[in-house]
């Protein structure tokens, strides 16, 4: 287990303490396993490092195992006792107390094809990857609480399909992607000197190329279990390793880094790199 010193001030996520705490006990009165995702669970993980937050967000994300639409909604009833309405999209809940948003992503026995429908108001959740790399979540301690979260390079395909889904409205799924990536060969060092110093090349040493690459190679596990993500992430990857100048995703890393768009795409094709040759 990781665990930590880490605090909910350190984490600088207004009302996270008290809306974790209710989620934990909502979950554990249900007997329902619960993950922690999205851009709080990598704030956590840079956090254990001692990397600070970049970016506050009054939104937090929870992904919940469960086997009905019945089921969901006897969860949906406890929020609300406890403060959390119900807004524009079913799976998310607002707290007028708190003035935090949160959702609860349903996965598991209730999914039909990585699909959720919510048919009262004709909605689809893709849930395409959660069960492939939330069996893999890693705990960490945060003060009395333990929170479960995705392995940084399953949150990468996690938010690399979610941006897929919806990129219009999911730009900050990329610049999550970058910070991880960003950060994750001082993470790692130890690891990568020793195990994928292969990757290291005889000249031009950078390590975000580095990271990309070894991010890939380790991201191909969660493709290996399931011919819907690998086929979704090459996908993603294929469509955007065309030409620099086309690349979505390079355009938007270039822009947060303030670096030419060829070397954003340099970046992207080593990560890519990694997965085909993992």
């Amino acid at each position: 287990m990781n665990t930590s010193n880490q605090t909910y001030k350190e984490l600088a996520i207004p009302y996270f303490k008290e809306t974790f705490d209710c989620i934990d006990q909502i979950m554990h009165a249900h007997n329902i396993p619960y993950y922690l995702i999205g851009v709080s669970a990598i704030a956590l993980e840079l956090l254990k490092h001692g990397i600070k937050p970049s970016r506050g967000t009054k939104d937090i994300d929870f992904a919940i195992m469960i086997s009905s639409i019945a089921e969901y909604e006897r969860i949906s009833e406890a929020l609300i006792e406890k403060g959390f309405n119900k807004v524009e999209a079913p799976w998310t809940f607002y707290s007028n107390t708190f003035k935090v948003a949160i959702d609860v992503l349903p996965f598991g026995e209730i999914e039909e094809k990585n699909t959720l429908n919510f048919s009262e108001r004709y909605i689809d959740l893709h849930t395409l990857g959660f069960k492939e790399i939330l069996e893999d979540s890693i705990p960490i301690g945060i003060e009395d609480k333990i929170a479960n979260i995705p392995p940084l390079p399953g949150m990468i395909i996690l938010k690399l399909i979610a941006w897929s889904d919806r990129p219009e409205e999911r730009e900050n799924d990329l610049a999550d992607i970058i910070k991880i990536i960003e950060h994750f060969f001082k993470l790692a060092f130890d690891e990568i000197v020793e195990f994928y110093n292969d990757t290291f090349p005889e000249d031009n040493f950078d390590q975000k190329i580095i990271a990309a690459e070894v991010l890939g190679r380790k991201s191909k596990i969660f493709l290996n279990k399931s011919e819907k993500i690998a086929e979704k992430i090459h996908q993603v990857l294929t469509s955007n390793l065309n030409t620099a100048s086309k690349s979505k995703i390079s355009k938007e890393w270039a822009r947060i880094l303030d670096v030419e768009v060829e070397y954003a795409y340099s970046i992207l094709e080593a990560f890519q790199k990694g997965i085909l040759d993992g």
